[in-house]
């Protein structure tokens, strides 16, 4: 097989990523959601520019899940990352999210899932063959600081994931 020197791999997972830009910058400029809309969002905590405090650092070290819904402020959305405020138990937090680090995008209300191949920081100084993960993998925190409540069924629904594009080695 032919080496892949475009990197449709990684041009697949930017134009994914694109998704999640347009759909929080739509919602950044209107303040609010549309419709039953909310946002399962995973990100990796140790990724290259995420900047969450130190106490949510120390509770989620490695991945973190948040939903959002219906308590959210400030949300900025650049072309690399988006910055948005959120309450846990009471105390407000600013997260700073680079879309290189998120690994899943959930909308339960339409049952539309994307997951991303980015490796955790060990995984990555392994050098190690990166495979999809299942979502999501960390618990879930709502604005309150709670778990949500889960979907009474949630639909079969098609994951979107690139490794059958990755070339073998």
């Amino acid at each position: 097989m032919a080496q892949d020197h475009i990197r449709y791999d990684i041009l697949a997972q930017d134009a994914l990523r694109g998704v999640i830009r347009k759909v929080l910058t739509e919602v950044a400029a209107t303040g609010r959601l549309p419709g039953d809309h909310h946002f399962f969002i995973t990100f990796l905590t140790g990724a290259p520019g995420v900047r969450v405090s130190q106490h949510l650092k120390s509770k989620y070290a490695e991945q973190m899940t948040i939903v959002i819904q219906h308590q959210f402020w400030d949300l900025k959305v650049t072309e690399n990352l988006f910055e948005i405020g959120l309450s846990f138990s009471d105390t407000p937090e600013k997260l700073v999210i680079p879309f290189n680090a998120i690994r899943g995008f959930y909308d339960p209300s339409v049952n539309f899932e994307l997951e991303f191949d980015v490796p955790l920081a060990e995984e990555e100084e392994e050098g190690g063959e990166v495979t999809a993960y299942p979502l999501p993998h960390a618990e879930p925190v709502e604005a309150d600081g709670e778990a949500p409540a889960e979907p009474a069924e949630k639909k079969e629904g098609s994951v979107v994931s690139l490794d059958a594009f990755r070339k073998k080695q």
